[in-house]
């Protein structure tokens, strides 16, 4: 059965982070930083399998080239706590093949795109049954003219006759407003339900069940969620080695099984109750 999984991640200098180094490892490349004097070579990373980088239509076309736009990216943001990028990891089926995962994976970046966004698409499979994507997406809006726009405008606050007010320092009383609504707390629902419908589509098609990317919980199941391995323990359980996460999950499972167990039993309990009150009502008639 398939599985659901997507994290959506901020990375910026605030937690020392830089998007050229993101790029160069999801992408399994060597790229030098222009903005710390670094070169990020993870060139024998493997397990890369398809790698592009999808622009907008106003984006200058040298960006498809991964270290010329990151560079970029970090060359535009002054703040030390900037971000610089937003990651979205989603898991791939294992039950579908390397083609439909790059079209799948295509297609949902498809929106961000068709927002504005650059997104550098990278998709990883060592074999061991936990193929997913890396979607690193640009965080600054761009002008039409492929050059890269603010992230926020200034709006100046006005009194009830329209007028600007002016604070004690001389300035005019001001707020910013962001230039697009990418950072809208209700897009992460909004992305991770669209994920959900691409591949419930392509499931259907080859008779699979469908995923659900909402929680148990909202679902209105008593069960408990595993834990997305990730490539360490995925590949030490493919070895036969007992990793922690799969123990954990191995736990997990065995509780929700009881629970299905004891669910079922109630269930059966209930159906054979209901059968034999409808048994004796019809006694009770003749």
């Amino acid at each position: 059965m398939a599985i659901y999984h997507m994290s959506i991640k901020t990375i910026g200098r605030g937690s020392g982070r830089s998007s050229v180094a993101a790029a160069a490892y999801r992408a399994a490349e060597k790229i030098y930083d222009h903005r710390t004097g670094l070169t990020f070579d993870f060139e024998k990373k493997g397990g890369v399998v398809h790698s592009e980088i999808l622009l907008p239509e106003h984006a200058p076309e040298h960006y498809q080239d991964r270290a010329i736009l990151w560079n970029s990216v970090e060359h535009a943001e002054k703040q030390k706590n900037a971000r610089t990028a937003r990651e979205v990891e989603i898991a791939l089926p294992a039950e579908l093949d390397r083609e439909e995962h790059v079209k799948l994976a295509r297609e949902y970046v498809g929106q961000f795109v068709n927002r504005g966004m650059c997104a550098d698409l990278n998709i990883h499979d060592k074999g061991d049954g936990n193929p997913h994507a890396h979607i690193l997406l640009t965080t600054r809006p761009m002008n039409p003219d492929g050059t890269w726009a603010a992230k926020a405008a200034k709006e100046y606050i006005l009194d009830r006759q329209g007028q600007r007010v002016m604070l004690p320092s001389g300035e005019w009383k001001s707020r910013k407003v962001p230039t697009v609504d990418w950072d809208k707390g209700e897009n992460a629902e909004l992305w991770r339900e669209a994920w959900a419908k691409i591949v419930n589509r392509e499931l259907e098609r080859h008779g699979l069940e469908p995923v659900d990317h909402r929680s148990f919980q909202r679902q209105g199941l008593d069960l408990e969620p595993t834990q997305h391995l990730g490539p360490t323990a995925s590949q030490m359980e493919k070895e036969g080695r007992p990793s922690y996460l799969g123990d954990q999950n191995r736990e997990i499972e065995a509780r929700n099984a009881r629970r299905e167990h004891g669910r079922h039993v109630r269930n059966l309990d209930e159906r054979n109750y209901t059968q034999r009150e409808q048994s004796r009502g019809r006694e009770r008639g003749r």
